[in-house]
């Protein structure tokens, strides 16, 4: 076989292998939520969209053990940030049963806040350490020692955020055991540990077969491989009318993404990950939080009319910066 067809393919595979089973993740994240009596707001905030992500995490611990592909790492990791902004942007154009901003709980503006932060924050780290002016503690960057520590005040304000709502709606009860719900989230977290590890190294390879750079298949290809359950589960939850649970899982998994940055980082011995990539990826990180910033308003905003019957002013902003973004990223990888 072609060895072009054959990289292609093992792509289209790993695509496969991640989107079957970051849905059944979701389906059964959802049941041990609905067993345990969390939220739904809840369940798409934290443990759905940390499952969604769990992709973007083995990817990248595989990135920057087994490939030795830091760039790929950090562009999975922004890329999806991205990505997952732009999935607002198409349900918004699939929903017609309302505007999904004017929908939406305003609970979220504080996740994507927080987002807002985070990103800046990887976006700054790039910046000064391409200037030599990022102190680092051993190995490892102090920015990612501040990223997990901003994490974690995240979570807590989240969770206070959560607790003072008391219009949480709790997800139905499965027709399920709280053991089987177990017993079937580990096996499709397996099998997205085993495509995870892949993943990276498939996409070396195909970096080096078409001539691209390792950023721009990070950001770009590896990035939508790992965002499918992101993809396949907020389509899930817009199809039942889950719009919380939609945004709750999309912003979640942003926060954990750049979380997932800092751990890569401790992970890749040769030094601070920031140094070893290329600074164009700050303009994935920059795009992100500009994204995020129209989330924001359109939430506070909240509006309801569409242009050109297709979907809002905010959608369209997200689609532009998107588009703008792989611009640049698919111009640096040539």
């Amino acid at each position: 076989m072609n060895p072009i067809a054959l990289i292609w393919l093992q792509f289209a595979l790993c695509v496969g292998v991640i989107g079957v089973a970051g849905v059944r993740l979701s389906r059964y994240g959802d049941a041990i939520a609905a067993l345990t009596g969390l939220s739904r707001n809840w369940v798409g905030l934290i443990l759905i969209a940390t499952v969604t992500s769990l992709p973007e995490l083995v990817t990248g611990l595989s990135a920057v053990t087994v490939a030795s592909a830091p760039d790929i790492a950090v562009g999975d990791v922004l890329g999806s940030c991205v990505f997952n902004l732009a999935i607002l942007a198409m349900i918004d154009v699939s929903y017609r049963h309302g505007a999904i901003y004017a929908l939406a709980g305003q609970g979220h503006i504080v996740s994507a806040g927080f987002g807002v932060m985070l990103l800046a924050g990887v976006g700054l780290a790039l910046l000064l350490t391409t200037q030599g002016m990022m102190p680092s503690i051993g190995h490892v960057s102090l920015a990612s020692v501040m990223i997990f520590v901003m994490y974690l005040v995240a979570m807590r304000a989240l969770y206070l955020t959560e607790q003072r709502n008391t219009s949480t709606v709790v997800a139905e009860r499965p027709d399920m055991t709280l053991k089987a719900a177990l017993m079937s989230y580990g096996v499709a977290s397996a099998a997205i540990v085993g495509a995870g590890i892949w993943l990276p190294i498939i996409g070396v390879e195909l970096a080096r077969v078409m001539g691209w750079s390792s950023s721009f298949v990070g950001t770009l290809f590896v990035a939508f491989a790992t965002s499918v359950p992101e993809l396949a589960t907020t389509w899930g939850a817009i199809r039942i009318g889950a719009i919380d649970m939609a945004f709750g899982n999309l912003l979640g998994s942003n926060l954990f993404d750049v979380l997932i940055l800092a751990i890569d980082d401790f992970a890749y011995r040769p030094g601070p990950i920031y140094a070893h990539v290329s600074p164009v990826h700050a303009v994935s990180a920059i795009t992100a939080c500009l994204m995020s910033g129209v989330v924001i308003v359109a939430l506070a905003y909240r509006p309801v009319s569409r242009v050109w019957r297709s979907a809002s002013w905010a959608s369209l902003a997200l689609l532009v910066l998107y588009l703008l973004n792989a611009a640049v990223q698919f111009l640096h990888g040539q």
